[in-house]
């Protein structure tokens, strides 16, 4: 299991992301070789499969994380600023620095992917008869052409990271459906191999960079003297949660 506490994943340091950069790149050109190939073989499915496809791709459109996490963000942060005892209180704060993560963690690669799909402007799949797999017009803001990243990936991915941060044991679960994802942009036809890689990068490490930028500022995490980063223990909620438990049923 993958070391969520770690400052970034798989080893990954200050020290060696030039190595793991050229790695990415490598992978990024072998996987090149095969996008039009994968891309032929995963699409030929019988209807059904399209259509359960169809129905898991939903699930990686960012709308409906980023519009409740906010809307439950901002009623919480009001809550907590009209409310006058201490426990509640800090109880709600805790929460909001929770669903700031989510917001941010999931809310920032995503619109970073969606930025790059725009800039790059690389053909889909489905434009391939008329430019292949590298046929390129940038700034076209034309649906042909926003292929990498993967927005679906990366903003599925973002989330899986997150629930990890927040709740380890739900991360396995978390990265089952990230990767169901990413397996529907490909029988879609919505994108080649190296976009649902590159999505998959641009999504954890974005998640990443946010929680480590939290635990700077002390947001709901916290730097430990071996380097490791933290959830801060979420006390007001506890002590409320069994505040309400010790209250007597009328």
């Amino acid at each position: 299991m993958i070391d969520l506490t770690s400052p970034w994943p798989l080893g990954l340091n200050r020290r060696n992301w030039p190595a793991y950069a050229a790695g990415f790149v490598v992978v990024l050109v072998l996987l090149l070789f095969i996008d039009h190939p994968v891309s032929l073989l995963v699409t030929k499915q019988s209807p059904d499969v399209i259509d359960f496809a169809n129905k898991v791709t939903r699930w990686g459109k960012s709308d409906w994380i980023l519009i409740p996490s906010v809307l439950l963000l901002l009623l919480t942060a009001i809550v907590a600023r009209l409310g006058r005892k201490r426990i509640p209180k800090l109880a709600l704060l805790e929460m909001v620095e929770m669903l700031a993560l989510i917001f941010v963690g999931v809310g920032l690669p995503s619109l970073a992917s969606t930025i790059l799909k725009d800039v790059i402007g690389r053909g889909r799949p489905v434009v391939y008869d008329q430019v292949g797999t590298l046929g390129f017009h940038p700034l076209s803001f034309n649906y042909g052409f926003e292929s990498w990243p993967s927005g679906h990936t990366t903003t599925a991915f973002a989330l899986a990271t997150v629930i990890g941060f927040l709740s380890p044991k739900w991360f396995g679960i978390a990265l089952l459906y990230a990767i169901a994802i990413a397996g529907s942009r490909l029988v879609l036809g919505a994108h080649y191999p190296t976009d649902v890689f590159s999505g998959c990068v641009l999504g954890v490490l974005g998640a990443y960079a946010v929680r480590n930028y939290f635990a700077s500022r002390r947001w709901g995490f916290r730097r430990l003297p071996d380097g490791r980063i933290e959830q801060r223990p979420v006390v007001a909620i506890v002590r409320l949660t069994e505040r309400f438990q010790r209250k007597p049923a009328r």
